[in-house]
C-alpha cells in the first residue's frame, strides 16, 4: 500500500509539473520575451511612444491594426480593420506578409511558436 501511495504521489507530481509547463508555455514567459523584442527594436519602440522604422508599440493589445497617428501604414494594414488580441498578434508575428497580405513591414516571420508566446506575453506586460 505504501509503494502504491508513493508511486500516486509521484505520478501526480509529474502530471502537476506537466500542467505548470503547459500553462507557462500558452501564456508565455515575458522575461524570455524581452530576450526575443530584441529582434523588433531595431524597428519599433515599445513605451515612449515614438515612432522609429515601425510604429510604436506602445499600447500594442487592444488597439486597432493601422491606426497610430503619424506613421503611415499600407493600405493592406488599414484595410485590416482589426484589434491587436494575443491571438492577431501571433498569427502576425508568425508571417506578416502571410496575415497581411501586402503589408510593409520587413520582417519573415518569427516560426518558432514559444518564442512568439514568450513575445507577446512580454508585450502584454511591457508596453503600457
Amino acid at each position: 500500500m505504501k509503494i502504491f501511495a508513493a508511486v500516486s504521489g509521484a505520478c501526480a507530481l509529474v502530471a502537476l509539473a506537466a500542467v505548470a509547463t503547459t500553462a507557462n508555455a500558452a501564456g508565455g514567459d515575458a522575461a524570455h520575451g524581452k530576450t526575443v523584442f530584441a529582434r523588433c527594436a531595431a524597428c519599433h519602440d515599445l513605451n515612449s511612444g515614438r515612432t522609429v522604422l515601425g510604429p510604436t508599440l506602445k499600447g500594442i493589445v487592444g488597439r486597432q491594426s493601422g491606426s497610430v497617428a503619424g506613421f503611415s501604414y499600407s493600405p493592406a494594414m488599414k484595410a485590416k480593420g482589426i484589434a491587436w488580441t494575443p491571438a492577431n498578434l501571433d498569427q502576425f508575428i508568425a508571417s506578416p506578409t502571410k496575415y497581411i497580405p501586402g503589408t510593409r513591414m520587413p520582417f519573415a516571420g518569427l516560426p518558432d511558436a514559444k518564442d512568439r508566446a514568450d513575445l507577446v506575453a512580454y508585450l502584454q506586460q511591457a508596453a503600457h
